[in-house]
């Protein structure tokens, strides 16, 4: 067993504030840096376009520090994130005589974590998407996340940290997390912007934006996302885009809350694009 004793970061000399392109509610920027002085991974949930994935790549440009990313997959297994033993190259070598096939260690890849404890400077570390993954996947890493190291057996060497990482795990709540991989979490719930809040957003994309266009797109935004039977609501993305289109389009104002145009600009679902048509038809929520 080891005897490595997990790092523990200095005092920050800058916490993290939010940045020009991502508006952070007060409330998130606490829960960022009272996970950065617990060091403790921090577990962001919230419904799908509410930022959660840009949280860690706003984090890293206000605390200038390197990003690295681990896109969970179904198929992801924990052991992907620390390394990967490239037998299958140690094969073609040997076939081909090329290289010293002896030297294990030349063919250890360093997965997105192994990349983190190994880097020169403290950094990001994004785990996205974890509910993806097997329901045992956050369990196989609770030793690597608390002890900031892993054991390879085919070089007898162990990885560890010296400097933690800055852990950010997101998940879109598809399935529940195992109690042991939570208590050892800072959780924080993004809830979805209000208007108010939404207005600061997408001026950040479209500062030049015409007031009147803005306050009757968002108007038509949350009409849409509080129509019952949507699968699918529209989220932040979605309307950032939808408001580019509508200041390319040129359409009159008034059309922004009658007709809904470049509705599948917010809508990616045929149901969803018909249960929205037939609320607007029949003038149901409308004000």
């Amino acid at each position: 067993m080891s005897s490595h004793v997990p790092p523990r970061p200095a005092p920050a000399s800058a916490a993290y504030a939010g940045t020009a392109d991502y508006i952070a509610a007060p409330e998130l920027m606490q829960t960022v840096n009272v996970a950065m002085t617990l060091s403790r991974p921090l577990l962001i949930k919230g419904e799908p376009g509410t930022g959660k994935t840009m949280l860690a790549q706003s984090i890293a440009r206000g605390l200038d520090m390197a990003l690295i990313a681990w896109n969970i997959k179904s198929t992801t297994k924990a052991q992907d994130g620390l390394y990967v033993y490239d037998t299958v190259q140690r094969l073609y070598d040997g076939q081909l005589g090329d290289g010293d096939v002896s030297d294990i260690a030349h063919y250890i890849r360093l997965g997105k974590l192994g990349e983190a404890f190994t880097s020169a400077h403290r950094c990001v570390l994004l785990i996205d998407e974890i509910d993806k993954a097997d329901i045992e996947f956050p369990n196989d890493l609770l030793w690597e996340l608390d002890q900031m190291e892993f054991y390879i057996p085919e070089t007898h060497e162990t990885i560890a940290a010296t400097r933690r990482p800055v852990v950010i795990i997101t998940s879109n709540a598809e399935k529940e997390l195992p109690d042991a991989f939570l208590r050892r979490c800072v959780f924080h719930f993004i809830e979805f912007p209000d208007a108010a809040m939404m207005e600061r957003i997408v001026r950040v994309h479209h500062p030049a934006i015409d007031k009147r266009l803005l306050q009757l797109a968002l108007q038509a935004f949350y009409w849409l996302r509080g129509v019952t039977g949507l699968q699918k609501k529209p989220s932040t993305s979605e309307l950032i885009d939808w408001v580019q289109a509508l200041q390319v389009g040129g359409l009159r104002h008034e059309d922004i809350v009658a007709t809904m145009p470049f509705l599948g600009v917010l809508l990616k679902k045929d149901h969803d694009v018909a249960v929205a048509l037939d609320a607007l038809h029949s003038g149901r929520g409308r004000r």
